[in-house]
């Protein structure tokens, strides 16, 4: 699988395009939606994975939905399990804290996780946020603590990191 990372908006948030046999998911298409359509036009869309509901997440997803009647895969539709979307397969995994509709899609066979706002590298997302709940945050982390160490945690601002690592610098780990 071929992940390309784009930047999107004021706040720099992450929006990842995954490709396999030319189609694609989209994961958190934040804003700039002409920046992620160049992606779309080469490739075919057959969803959209969404960590959180904040604007810097989900701004271009209408516009998105407006040129590509895709399935939105959101904590209000989907369930803790996993899914088979064309090529791609993930699960679901419920991780609120930084938001009540917080989650992280699993690919076990890639070995990596999109956490959006829930986990950066060596910190956390905030949760003093509306909806945020730091006692919801600590169970979200024993929660990804079960996880193979060796994943790579595609965060939803800033860069890449793992599991390992975390475990060994993130003070919240």
């Amino acid at each position: 699988m071929q992940i390309e990372t784009l930047v999107v908006g004021m706040l720099e948030a992450n929006c990842y395009i995954l490709i396999k046999e030319n189609t694609c998911l989209v994961v958190d298409p934040g804003s700039e939606y002409e920046k992620i359509k160049k992606y779309l036009d080469k490739y075919h869309p057959l969803g959209v994975l969404i960590t959180h509901s904040h604007g810097d997440h989900v701004g271009a997803l209408s516009q998105l939905l407006d040129d590509y009647p895709v399935s939105v895969y959101r904590k209000s539709t989907v369930q803790e399990k996993k899914y088979q979307v064309g090529p791609f397969e993930f699960q679901c995994l419920f991780t609120p804290g930084h938001t009540e509709d917080s989650i992280s899609f699993y690919m076990e066979k890639e070995q990596i996780m999109f956490t959006g706002d829930f986990v950066f590298r060596g910190t956390i997302g905030r949760s003093d946020l509306p909806s945020g709940d730091m006692e919801q945050m600590e169970e979200s982390i024993q929660k990804l603590k079960q996880y193979p160490k060796d994943i790579t945690l595609y965060s939803g601002h800033g860069d890449e990191t793992t599991l390992s690592q975390e475990l060994l610098t993130n003070p919240y780990f």
